[in-house]
């Protein structure tokens, strides 16, 4: 058994996985050659994530270890949790009991991921997690792409014939029907003199 930090943990779990981040556990299975020492393999265990892990529980790191390397070796065995139909996590749950003499610990919840860390979804389909200046880009991605989508609703929702704003103060008199239009008054130019005079 090995420990190691989220770095190692991380790299380790690329390399072998395809998965560029930290976990909690790590099992790798033997191939044993004839005439060799037999074991099952190797568990390694990231005493950071154990320590985070242990926090949110409530339980010492010791106590984490312990169900990780239950776990680990459950792996080591041939379990799969992801494949089978909750067989193996049921095992583990008994051997915590049987062993430890106490309750087993949830394993359904996130392990190992930073907080504020987002998961990005690649061309090919495959998913990353990101952290730091990656992560934050995303989110601004995703408000941008939510703000569009919030202003189209906006503008296909909008009333056609909005009532009338008032502000604050007494309200006006509504004109029941258009004021007269002034009557013009023209003058009367006077006529000219018909004296017969040409100036």
């Amino acid at each position: 058994m090995t420990y190691v930090d989220d770095r190692g943990m991380r790299k380790l779990n690329r390399e072998h996985r395809g998965k560029n981040l930290t976990t909690d556990v790590l099992s790798f299975p033997s191939s044993v050659e004839k005439g060799a020492f037999p074991h099952l393999g190797d568990i390694v265990i990231s005493l950071p994530t154990a320590d985070k892990m242990s926090k949110k529980f409530g339980v010492s790191r010791r106590r984490e270890v312990e169900t990780l390397v239950i776990h680990g070796f459950l792996h080591l065995c041939g379990h799969d949790h992801e494949l089978d139909r909750g067989e193996m996590m049921a095992l583990q749950a008994q051997l915590e009991r049987e062993l430890l003499e106490e309750e087993p610990l949830a394993m359904s919840l996130k392990r190992g991921r930073k907080p504020g860390s987002k998961v990005k979804k690649l061309k090919d389909g495959s998913r990353v997690v990101v952290t730091g200046r990656a992560a934050a880009a995303l989110v601004r991605r995703e408000r941008v792409k939510k703000d569009k989508k919030v202003k189209v609703k906006k503008v296909l929702l909008k009333p056609k014939d909005p009532a009338p704003k008032r502000g604050p103060g007494r309200p006006r008199k509504e004109a029941t029907s258009p004021p007269p239009p002034k009557r013009i008054v023209r003058r009367r130019r006077p006529a000219p003199s018909r004296s017969g005079v040409i100036g």
